[in-house]
C-alpha cells in the first residue's frame, strides 16, 4: 500500500497538531529522521518564533530547531487548510478538566471538527493527547466520518498516548517505549511502522480503548502512590516523626516497595488529571471509584496544609497569616523546567492570597506568569539577594530547582517552610527551617 511504503521510505510528509511540550519534540524526531513535516498550532505567536529558530520550551534548545529549518524539514503554521499536504496528522492537543472536575475535550472536538474538513483519503490520524477509553473511537471517528470518508477505509484512526516527562535526564521522546492502539489491523500495522521509525520499542495493543486505558493506568498508578504518601506526611507530622527519613529507610528492601515523595500537591498535565478522566468514564457503567478519588481528595487537599504549615511556622513567630509576606520559591510543578501545567503552586499562591498574605515568587526559569486557564497572576520573579529573602516573613520551598543555593537561602530568610526536604543537608540555621 502506497501510505505504508511512503513511512518505510521516510517520505510520508508527517504532520503534528499542537507544538507544546509533547508535539514539538516529537516533531522533531521525525524530523532528525529526515522524515518532512509541518507543525499547526493556534498560536501565531509560537508559529513565529518556531518559523524564526526559536525555543518557547526550556529543555528543547533552538539549535535543533534551526537544524530542522536548515534541512527544510520543518515548518509551522497557523493554516490549517495545509493539512491535506500532510500523509500522517498526530494530534497532540490539551485534554485539560473543567472548573467540576470533569473532563474537557473541546480541543480534541474541534480539532477533529477542522482536520474533517480537510481530511482525504489514505491519511492516517493519531491521537495523542491523554483521555478516558473511546474517545478515539466514539468522539474523534464520526468527526472525521463527517468528510463523507469511512474510517479504516478511506483513512485510519488510532490512539497512542504520549509518554512525556520534561527534562528527564534518562529518557526521552525516543528512548521512552510507545504504546500503539487500533480497532483494525491494518490501521495499527501502520501506526506501529510509522512510531517504529522514530521510538525504540512500539507496544501494540488491541484497540485504541486499550491503548487510552494504558495511559490511564500509569498515571493513576502515581496518583495513588503520591497520595499514599502525602497522607502518610500528614500522618507522621502528627506523631513527630520525619517522612523524608521514614522513606529513605524503606527504600533499601530490594524488592515489594518503590519510594515516591510527598510535596505540596500534583502538577504537571497527566497525573492530577488522568485519574479524574476515569471516573468520569466509569460511572457511565454505574461504578464508583472510590479509591481512585480518594486518592485525588489527599492530592488535591495539599496545598491547604501547605498553607496551614506556614501558619503554625508564623505563629511561632507571633504573626499572622494576613498581611504577612511570603516568597514562594519555584512555581513550576517539579525541578529544573518551566513547565506550569496544573502546577500545584498556584493552587498554593491563590490560597495565601485569599488569607490576606501578600505573596511574590521566585523561579529562575519562569520569569513572569502568564494567563493561565483557571489562574490569571501578575507576578514578576523577585531577585534573590540578601535584603529580598531577609524582607520577608516566611520563604516556602514548593519546587526544589538544582539552581538553588540552600544554605544562602536558609542563612537570609527569618523562617523556611520545606515542602520539598530541600534543606535537609543545611547545618546552621536549622531552626528557621519547618517542614511541611
Amino acid at each position: 500500500m502506497e501510505l505504508l511504503q511512503k513511512i518505510k521510505d521516510h517520505q510520508a510528509t508527517i504532520g503534528v497538531v499542537g507544538l507544546g511540550y509533547v508535539g514539538l519534540p516529537l516533531i522533531l524526531e521525525f524530523v532528525e529522521e529526515k522524515f518532512p513535516t509541518l507543525g499547526f498550532d493556534i498560536d501565531p505567536a509560537k508559529v513565529d518564533l518556531l518559523n524564526k529558530g526559536e525555543s518557547y520550551i526550556k529543555h528543547i534548545r533552538a539549535d535543533r530547531i534551526q537544524k530542522a529549518l536548515a534541512r527544510k524539514l520543518f515548518r509551522a503554521t497557523a493554516d490549517f487548510s495545509e493539512l491535506s499536504k500532510v500523509d500522517c496528522i498526530l494530534v497532540c492537543v490539551p485534554t485539560p478538566l473543567n472548573k467540576n472536575r470533569e473532563p474537557d475535550i473541546s480541543y480534541i472536538v474541534n480539532t477533529s471538527e477542522t482536520i474533517s474538513q480537510y481530511l482525504r483519503k489514505g491519511q492516517l490520524v493519531v491521537l495523542e493527547s491523554s483521555t478516558y477509553p473511546g474517545t478515539t473511537e466514539e468522539v474523534m471517528r464520526p468527526i472525521l466520518e463527517k468528510s463523507g470518508l469511512k474510517c479504516h477505509e478511506d483513512f485510519y484512526l488510532s490512539f497512542s498516548p504520549e509518554r512525556e516527562d520534561p527534562n528527564n535526564p534518562k529518557f526521552n521522546t525516543k528512548t521512552i517505549p510507545k504504546v500503539v492502539g487500533a480497532n483494525h489491523p491494518l490501521t495499527l500495522e501502520l501506526t506501529k511502522i510509522l512510531y517504529d521509525q522514530v521510538i525504540v520499542q512500539t507496544v501494540p495493543v488491541s484497540s485504541s480503548q486499550a491503548a487510552e486505558a494504558t495511559k490511564l493506568l500509569e498515571n493513576i498508578f502515581r496518583s495513588v502512590n503520591i497520595a499514599l504518601v502525602n497522607e502518610m506526611k500528614v500522618i507522621l507530622d502528627r506523631m513527630g516523626i520525619d517522612v523524608w527519613e521514614v522513606i529513605e529507610a524503606a527504600s533499601t528492601k530490594p524488592f515489594g516497595f518503590m519510594p515516591f515523595y510527598p510535596g505540596p500537591g500534583l502538577g504537571g498535565h497527566c497525573i492530577p488529571i488522568d485519574p479524574f478522566y476515569l471516573t468520569w468514564k466509569a460511572r457511565q457503567y454505574d461504578i464508583s471509584t472510590r479509591f481512585i478519588e480518594l486518592a485525588g481528595e489527599v492530592n488535591t487537599d495539599m496545598p491547604y496544609y501547605v498553607v496551614n504549615k506556614v501558619m503554625d511556622a508564623l505563629n511561632e513567630q507571633r504573626k499572622s497569616l494576613k498581611g504577612s509576606r511570603i516568597l514562594i520559591l519555584g512555581m513550576a510543578y517539579k525541578k529544573d523546567i518551566d513547565d506550569l501545567r496544573e502546577s500545584p503552586t498556584l493552587k498554593l499562591m491563590e490560597i495565601l492570597e485569599h488569607k490576606g498574605a501578600r505573596v511574590d515568587y521566585n523561579d529562575p526559569y519562569i520569569p513572569e506568569l502568564y494567563p493561565m486557564r483557571h489562574y490569571d497572576y501578575e507576578h514578576h520573579s523577585v531577585e534573590l539577594t540578601p535584603e529580598n529573602l531577609g524582607s520577608y516573613d516566611a520563604v516556602v520551598i514548593s519546587t526544589d530547582h538544582s539552581a538553588y543555593e540552600w544554605d544562602f537561602i536558609v542563612k537570609h530568610a527569618k523562617i523556611v517552610v520545606d515542602t520539598r526536604n530541600a534543606a535537609a543537608k543545611v547545618k546552621e540555621g536549622r531552626e528557621k527551617i519547618y517542614k511541611a
